[in-house]
């Protein structure tokens, strides 16, 4: 549908009132309109300023959830199409929707954070194209002749949680037959139609629904259940009682002592309400405007007997298609790779956040930047990213420097952390504007996002060579570097023992160069030439810098060798060799646990493979005390944490203000897990060619990965019996692969299934 917008944007006409504790009210808006004659086609078009629930003639529209999503509002406001033609019945028909605060008008950030970031009032923005037989169109629209009333959700938050009272509950509201004579007049907001698009991402919706593993008695006394699993959602209960009963509902990720452990939440309540109209025959309830984070319920004052079909945990997020999958012989490797997948999926509601329970669930661009690979890979995730970066875009073209926010959609940052004022440059985070529309080029092999993003590239890496000037080293003042460093006090997130000189100088020499390259693939001549000889002056001044010669580093430290090694700082294969040796004897030394943070552990398994340590690699890989990955799946985790230690080895939360327990940046790992432990990559951007080059190592006995590419399903997989090296591959119609295995000269491989079998171990 591309005709423009006649309908206008209705709220409730009665006087605001300040949001409590649990937030706002949702309300209900109303309208009525004819249908003259048979209906050849019905679409109807609708967003909000807030969240909607949209009703036609007694039916909810469609299976989204809190619609129309998070963008960048004053950019880019999404809306929805649905197809409405079945819906509707001759002579009189009504539509309306519940509609609520969400992201618009919702509590959001830090600190106590701020409301109404994008307006006081919210809205709906309807429109109905119907279409008769006999060719005529008629359009019915918000306006204002709909009504308003108060519904059964007295408060409802993001953060917060949701207030429902049932006895407030309006039966039959939104069809022809209700009386809505004392209902109330709405009025017209202004709204500017041009930010307007249609849908260009997966909505969110209902996933599936966990039944509870167990029920327990806290030691308090209170009643929790849990589902076994870190998710995002919320609950569904089934619940019978007295009318004007309140159940409450409270959620968290952890335990501590046997009771719900809420002080990882800092700002965000998240607590459900529920109360009872008093229904003979029982009561069926879920929250419409919130999600929490959590594996256990707390549930306070339930009626009579509880059971744990009583309740479920309904899993919301982005529906994404999933493309990707990895198994191995190791049970805490494929638990580890599992919780990858969950923290992705909680994490992906929309945008793509840092976490999705505390007083935060934000845009964080460092995040996405390292997952990005890892993401691509276990999803579909190109219409989804490639809106989140339209609107790091848009939020990057208000800064007059072209700095893009370290979080998009950009709100303002009430961060615990000595952040100068303004947007400042972040390297890692701001690097973001390169190398995601990068790593969505070389998965999906579509040049257009590289188009598309081409200005924001650049004038982020224009915009670091002005801040370096001449030297082309920065870095200085505050840079979140390499956080969350395990060497940093749980007070103190930032102290990283790599300087946030060599972070930025590394990660600018890469932005220029994946810059280069995008330049190049767009045909940008003069441009490739330009940042080609950046880079190359960004390399060489690292070099003068950090390096002391032959390929040792001013900074003795896992996260200085894994970039200078991964953005390939070094300038020659003894270089790298002598690098590699002491990034391997620093994993050592710390007895392989992991030394680095946000920044340096998506690269340092590369870094080892790359320069001839895969077995250190897969030590680190496989290390279980803490800090390391597998210390994580020992002690019960279900999702990626924020912390190396955010559960300390006794049992208790790690005391620092940062302390989620889904957070998928540490999870990026999982991309060296796909392409060196099951030997599946892309040789060539869209999986136009393969790379199959699995190393074995650990103790692992087989692994195998699967993806959906562009041109169909690919496989890798090995097994080891006695001495024999057994590997198995599919490759997709119309693609190649190159097979490179330890200890046989590499071949090429065409579309359908191979094995080889190889002497192993083997040396080449």
């Amino acid at each position: 549908m591309s005709h423009p917008w006649t309908a206008q944007v209705i709220t409730p006409a009665w006087p605001q009132e300040p949001p409590g504790p649990a937030g706002r009210p949702a309300t209900l808006l109303r309208g009525e309109f004819t249908v003259s004659g048979p209906v050849r086609q019905a679409e109807l078009r609708v967003t909000a300023l807030g969240v909607y629930e949209m009703q036609l003639n007694g039916a909810v529209v469609g299976d989204h959830v809190l619609a129309p999503g998070w963008t960048s509002y004053h950019h880019r406001h999404r809306y929805q199409s649905f197809d409405v033609t079945t819906s509707l019945r001759p002579g009189a028909n009504t539509w309306g929707a519940h509609l609520a605060d969400g992201w618009y008008r919702g509590l959001l950030g830090f600190n106590g954070g701020n409301r109404d970031l994008y307006g006081p009032h919210t809205g709906l923005l309807a429109e109905l194209r119907i279409e008769y037989a006999d060719g005529s169109v008629r359009t019915a629209t918000t306006g204002p002749g709909w009504r308003a009333a108060a519904g059964p959700v007295t408060a409802t938050g993001l953060y917060e949680g949701e207030v429902h009272d049932a006895r407030r509950e309006l039966p039959g509201w939104s069809t022809p037959d209700f009386d809505a004579t004392h209902w109330h007049p709405v009025r017209v907001l202004d709204f500017d139609t041009s930010v307007l698009f249609p849908a260009d991402s997966p909505p969110v919706r209902r996933i599936e629904c966990l039944p509870p593993v167990a029920v327990t008695t806290s030691p308090t006394g209170r009643t929790l259940v849990d589902f076994g699993q870190n998710l995002v959602g919320r609950l569904r209960i089934r619940v019978r009682g007295e009318a004007g009963h309140t159940v409450t509902l409270r959620h968290a990720e952890v335990l501590e002592d046997g009771e719900l452990c809420v002080r990882p939440l800092r700002g965000a309540p998240a607590i459900d309400r529920y109360t009872l109209r008093g229904a003979t025959d029982g009561e069926q309830w879920e929250p419409r405007f919130t999600f929490h984070g959590f594996r256990y319920a707390e549930l306070d004052n339930w009626p009579g007997e509880f059971t744990p079909d009583d309740v479920t945990a309904v899993v919301l997020h982005s529906d994404l298609r999933r493309t990707g999958w990895f198994t191995s012989s190791d049970p805490s490797l494929n638990r580890l790779h599992e919780n990858v997948v969950w923290g992705m999926r909680g994490n992906f509601l929309d945008v793509p956040t840092d976490c999705p329970q505390r007083d935060e669930r934000l845009g964080w661009s460092g995040d996405i930047q390292v997952f990005a690979p890892t993401a691509t890979f276990l999803y579909d995730t190109r219409d989804f990213l490639r809106s989140w970066l339209r609107d790091l875009a848009a939020d990057q073209s208000t800064d007059p420097e072209g700095i893009p926010p370290v979080i998009s959609p950009d709100i303002p940052l009430n961060i615990p952390v000595p952040m100068p004022p303004g947007n400042p440059a972040m390297a890692g985070w701001c690097d973001a504007a390169v190398i995601v529309p990068w790593v969505l080029y070389e998965r999906y092999g579509d040049s257009r996002v590289l188009r598309a993003q081409y200005p924001s590239m650049r004038a982020w890496v224009d915009a670091v060579d002005r801040i370096a000037g001449p030297g082309h080293v920065w870095g200085e003042g505050f840079q979140f570097g390499d956080w969350l460093d395990p060497s940093a006090s749980p007070d103190d997130p930032g102290r990283a023992t790599t300087s946030s000189q060599l972070v930025a100088t590394a990660y600018f020499a890469h932005s220029a160069r994946l810059l280069a390259l995008t330049a190049e693939v767009l045909g940008e001549k003069d441009d490739a030439r330009h940042y080609h000889v950046l880079a190359d002056a960004v390399r060489h001044a690292f070099r003068a810098r950090f390096h002391t010669g032959a390929g040792r580093l001013t900074e003795e430290t896992q996260t200085a060798y894994a970039l200078a090694l991964g953005f390939d700082l070094l300038q020659d294969d003894a270089e790298r060799a002598e690098a590699g040796d002491r990034l391997a004897a620093l994993v050592a030394a710390r007895g392989h646990r992991i030394g680095t943070g946000f920044l340096g552990t998506p690269l340092v398994c590369d870094a080892l493979t790359a320069s001839g340590h895969t077995d250190t690699a897969y030590r680190l890989l496989l290390e279980r005390s803490c800090p390391s990955w597998l210390h994580q799946v020992d002690m019960g985790a279900t999702t990626v944490w924020e912390r190396w230690d955010s559960l300390l080895p006794d049992g208790s939360v790690n005391p620092g203000e940062m302390t989620s327990f889904n957070h998928y940046a540490l999870g990026a790992v999982a991309d060296w897990i796909h392409r060196t432990v099951a030997g599946l990559a892309p040789a060539e951007p869209g999986y136009r060619r393969l790379l199959i080059r699995p190393r074995p190592g650990g103790d692992l006995t087989w692994a195998r990965a699967e993806h959906d590419t562009p041109y169909g399903r690919a496989e890798a997989g090995w097994q080891i019996a006695g001495h024999t090296l057994r590997v198995d591959l599919l490759v997709p119609p119309d693609v190649t692969a190159l097979v490179d295995l330890p200890g046989m000269a590499d071949v090429e491989a065409g579309p359908g299934r191979h094995s080889f079998l190889i002497p192993f171990p083997a040396t080449r």
